[in-house]
């Protein structure tokens, strides 16, 4: 059936997700209102690390020491959280290949609408609220893992302690196509701080090749060399088609299982992972599984943190403090455990009934 100019102009069809009916519906960034923190706050932080705030990953060479936390200081108009990025060991004289920059990675196949590397490609918007008590300039890019291709454009923090609603345009490429798979494809990223390999060149502001040189020129921001800096973060959002500050689309608020559960597909932590399974016939290891709450991107990587306690029987509660094996999907998880003590009998349930402090950890990152 031919799409007609009266039909491509009714509200049937809204072209900046490039969907019929509205059928794409979910924000592309997850978590943007900063609202899920399954990590909890950090402290120390001197290389990548995901942060506070879910799906947001903190990118950095050499370039001082940081906290990230969850913050109730906002903009307002809704959000209730931020996330807050404090140097806390400052470097006023970044090394040429040290850099700083926060970063979503996003999967192909959630990218699809933007027509990536067709002659109908669509251009780009990222907007949110950006807090800082420097002024100075930083730059937003978007860097296609897929193809090697990158775009960049360069904000500005203009007053000191306020909050800005700042908007980021980017062009359409039609060059590059995203693997509509479950691969890491668009990095969106904000970097705050960067050594002189990455700003010695020209900014791309139509989509290129990927040059280290290229990717962050115009950042002046220098958010590492004082321990006074901070920066706040909120609101994030990325839609198809070119907006300002006047025109962007509202921001899609999703409710808090909803979020939680979009996040849980790549992070998920139990305090107590309820794991049951039985003992084998070497008396101290146990086969143990559970259903996961949340179907994951792919299989998971385990880490266990403190020690569990198992429920073998009324005289017989055993101890675990790591994972002799682990076997997942996106699913389930089942792990062999090495429990403390002998007296166990092939067969023999046992399971996890409380574990402290102590938590297991599930990440299918991108």
């Amino acid at each position: 059936m031919a799409l007609t100019r009266a039909f491509l102009n009714s509200q049937r069809y809204d072209e900046s997700k490039g969907s019929i009916n509205n059928t794409y519906t979910s924000p592309i960034i997850i978590n943007g209102d900063m609202n899920v923190t399954q990590r909890g706050d950090q402290t120390g932080i001197t290389s990548e690390n995901y942060t506070t705030a879910d799906r947001f990953v903190i990118n950095i060479s050499s370039l001082g020491t940081w906290s990230f936390s969850s913050s109730t200081d906002t903009p307002g108009f809704g959000f209730g959280k931020s996330l807050k990025i404090d140097c806390t060991t400052a470097d006023g004289s970044p090394g040429s290949g040290d850099n700083m920059y926060l970063t979503q990675v996003i999967e192909g196949q959630n990218l699809q609408m933007m027509r990536k590397g067709t002659a109908s490609a669509k251009t780009s918007t990222i907007a949110y609220w950006i807090k800082s008590n420097k002024t100075g300039n930083y730059v937003v890019e978007l860097w296609d893992r897929t193809n090697d291709r990158h775009v960049g454009k360069v904000a500005t923090i203009s007053q000191a302690d306020t909050w800005e609603k700042h908007v980021c345009n980017f062009p359409a490429d039609t060059s590059g196509a995203l693997a509509n798979t479950n691969a890491r494809s668009i990095m969106v990223s904000w970097a705050f701080d960067s050594g002189s390999n990455f700003t010695s060149g020209t900014l791309p502001s139509a989509w290129g090749s990927r040059s280290d040189a290229n990717r962050f020129v115009g950042t002046t921001l220098a958010l590492g060399d004082s321990t006074d800096n901070e920066v706040l973060i909120t609101g994030i959002q990325f839609e198809m088609g070119t907006y300002d500050s006047e025109t962007m689309p509202p921001f899609k608020f999703e409710d808090a299982a909803t979020s939680l559960a979009r996040c849980q597909r790549y992070l998920q932590i139990y305090t107590q992972p309820p794991l049951i399974g039985s003992a084998n016939a070497n008396n101290t290891m146990a086969r143990a599984s559970f259903s996961l709450v949340q179907e994951m991107r792919t299989g998971a990587t385990a880490t266990q943190s403190g020690t569990f306690s198992w429920f073998y029987s009324n005289s017989h509660q055993p101890t675990s403090t790591a994972f002799s094996a682990t076997y997942t999907d996106t699913n389930v998880f089942e792990a062999d455990i090495t429990v403390s003590g002998t007296g166990m009998t092939a067969t023999h349930p046992c399971s996890v009934f409380q574990s402290g402090t102590a938590s297991l950890k599930l990440e299918a990152e991108l």
